[in-house]
Parts: structure tokens; sequence; C-alpha cells
């Protein structure tokens, strides 16, 4: 898939998502989405291929654990 073509696809279902719609149609096709969770790994796959195909490195999450005595 075109990069332009991916951005336009990811740009549609990040509307989708914003707007609370589970269903995109792009390309006369439609693709429905059984949750929110799927949806957003879709956005999030794309969003990986997107940086792969354009040479950005791949967004990183960190994830870390805080405790404290409530000092």
């Amino acid at each position: 898939m075109e990069l332009d073509r991916m951005q336009a696809l990811l740009t549609a279902l990040q509307e989708a998502r914003f707007a609370g719609l589970r269903s995109v149609s792009y390309d006369g096709k439609t693709v429905s989405y059984g949750s929110d969770a799927e949806l957003a790994a879709a956005i999030r796959d794309l969003e990986a291929r997107i940086a792969a195909v354009s040479g950005a490195p791949a967004r990183r999450r960190r994830w870390g654990t805080v405790a404290t005595k409530g000092l």
C-alpha cells in the first residue's frame, strides 16, 4: 500500500474513532470493527506501517511503577 493511501486511511480511522463510530468506508469498501479496542489496534498497526515505510521511528511507550509510603 502506498504511503499517501495509508495516511488517508489513518485519517479516516481516527475521524471515525473520535466521532464514536465503529465502521469506516474507503475505496468503496466498508469495514466494521467490533469494539473501540479493535479500532485502536488498527490505528496503531497503521501508524507502525507508516513509520516503517517513511523511515520514521515507531512510537515507543514506557511503562513504570511508582510507589510511595504516603509521607
